[in-house]
């Protein structure tokens, strides 16, 4: 199968693939089963998702900022909805997954947001004047570490609003998650 990919080869290497904001609330429904399709109509191989909430490893051909491009504007085609697609490497999950700077008293209350981007320090600086009570975050690179004091159905923190001060749109995972993506992408 040929792909509309571009770029650099990536060898096939395997990525954890996210995206934002699906399948809760009722909106931007995405099945798992058209998630893989979608995918591997771009050339993705060793394809797997994992939950329903936008959650795949796959090896892409080409480029991966190419691939998660074209994920977007695939899913908005045949869907009608736009949502961001972010991917890293296995090693910078792991990597991030490593940098995490709080204790960890229970992983589905600690997350790692995966950024678009790396946020400006003013951006930060904005986003720290808002109260997180006993919620705690951090910017490191391109992530953004959180600890939800009792968990993010409890937030104390206004996680949207520290979100959108950052300007760079993210996707949230807790630590359980990315230690079962890490693992289903090294056993790709």
């Amino acid at each position: 199968m040929s792909s509309p990919v571009s770029g650099p080869a990536s060898s096939l290497v395997p990525r954890i693939v996210l995206v934002r904001a699906v399948n809760v609330g009722g909106t931007a429904k995405l099945p798992m089963a058209q998630w893989r399709a979608l995918a591997e109509s771009l050339g993705a191989t060793r394809v797997r998702t994992y939950i329903a909430s936008g959650n795949m490893v796959c090896a892409p051909e080409g480029d991966p900022e190419a691939f998660d491009r074209a994920l977007e504007a695939a899913v908005e085609r045949q869907l009608g909805f736009f949502r961001e697609v972010i991917s890293r490497s296995v090693q910078q999950v792991s990597a991030a997954l490593a940098a995490h700077p709080f204790e960890e008293l229970d992983p589905r209350f600690s997350y790692i947001t995966f950024l678009a981007g790396e946020p400006t320090a003013e951006a930060v600086a904005k986003a720290q004047s808002f109260e997180t009570g006993a919620d705690e975050w951090r910017v490191i690179g391109q992530e953004m570490h959180i600890r939800y004091a009792e968990g993010a159905g409890r937030a104390q923190m206004k996680d949207a609003a520290i979100g959108q001060a950052l300007g760079v749109p993210g996707t949230a995972r807790n630590l359980n998650t990315v230690r079962r993506l890490i693992t289903l992408a090294s056993e790709s």
